[in-house]
């Protein structure tokens, strides 16, 4: 009994010590330098509660303009791309998994490799694709658009890029959880006439209803800490209406001139705060709705 006991912490022991050290402990450090006056340089200097009262009152505030536009910039992506990060990938996977569709996993494949391309390189790849003066879009389709830099193309620019190489994960584990639906359903609902529409939504929906929750909520949660995508592809403009709250807290802790960690932090701890609230709404309302 023993040895099975220590042979279980042998395995599980590494991944705690990780996550102590490179979660727990940065978050709790975290959340304290959100009450400091910080400068990265010097020690931090306790101030309570003077930068969430900067950030969510002083209207006056440089920071507080900044908190509420890049949150505001948040939403608008959060509420563009996380229906089709899930409904897309599900369209794709139930089509995939169809009794009729042959070389199921090269489709699989060929949905889930941009996923395996970094950030940095889907960002050139589209930014070519969508260049107002050499890019495909304009030359190929004959458009006279400069995409990234006028709105609402530039939000166009970044969802296309982040569904491109976002849809994959999602689609294997939708596909994976309709392959353990029992066929006898399928098999009994076309007996009584059902089409493929009335059994997606009658027997597939319902009986993938806990990898789908779990889908949209940690959809919703990585799309809140959207940053690469805006950086590279429009540099957060026009005229910061693509500056995701991110963006701003990644500058003011280590932009050019003097580090502002301590607002940056506060930001941090009001995003993860956001990001919590919406989750377990997201959660109790699709779990309330499936029951």
């Amino acid at each position: 009994m023993n040895q099975a006991k220590y042979r279980q912490w042998f395995f599980i022991g590494p991944h705690i010590l990780l996550f102590v050290a490179f979660i727990l402990i940065p978050s709790i450090y975290g959340v304290y330098a959100s009450f400091t006056q910080w400068n990265l340089m010097t020690d931090p200097t306790f101030v309570g509660f003077d930068n969430y009262q900067t950030i969510l009152f002083n209207s006056e505030s440089a920071f507080h303009d900044e908190f509420f536009n890049g949150l505001k910039n948040t939403l608008i992506f959060v509420g563009l791309s996380v229906p089709l990060m899930v409904i897309i990938p599900l369209t794709i996977a139930a089509a995939i998994e169809h009794k009729d569709v042959k070389f199921k996993n090269f489709f699989q494949s060929i949905v889930y490799i941009p996923g395996l391309i970094s950030i940095s390189a889907a960002a050139l790849i589209w930014s070519l694709i969508f260049n107002s003066q050499l890019g495909v879009m304009n030359n190929l389709f004959g458009f006279d658009t400069v995409w990234t830099s006028v709105q609402p193309y530039a939000w166009m620019t970044i969802i296309v890029m982040s569904i491109w190489g976002g849809i994959g994960g999602n689609m294997i584990i939708y596909r994976s959880a309709i392959s353990n639906v029992s066929q006898d359903l399928y098999e009994s609902a076309e007996i009584d006439g059902a089409g493929s529409i009335r059994k997606f939504f009658s027997i597939t929906l319902p009986s993938i209803r806990f990898p789908l929750i779990y889908t949209v909520v940690m959809t919703t949660a990585g799309a809140f800490n959207v940053f690469g995508q805006p950086l590279m592809m429009t540099g957060g403009g026009p005229r910061e209406s693509t500056s995701v709250l991110m963006m701003y807290i990644r500058d003011l802790a280590f932009g050019s001139g003097q580090s502002i960690a301590g607002i940056a932090s506060a930001m941090a701890v009001l995003l993860g705060m956001v990001i919590l609230v919406i989750s377990a709404a997201q959660y109790y309302v699709m779990n309330r709705n499936s029951a």
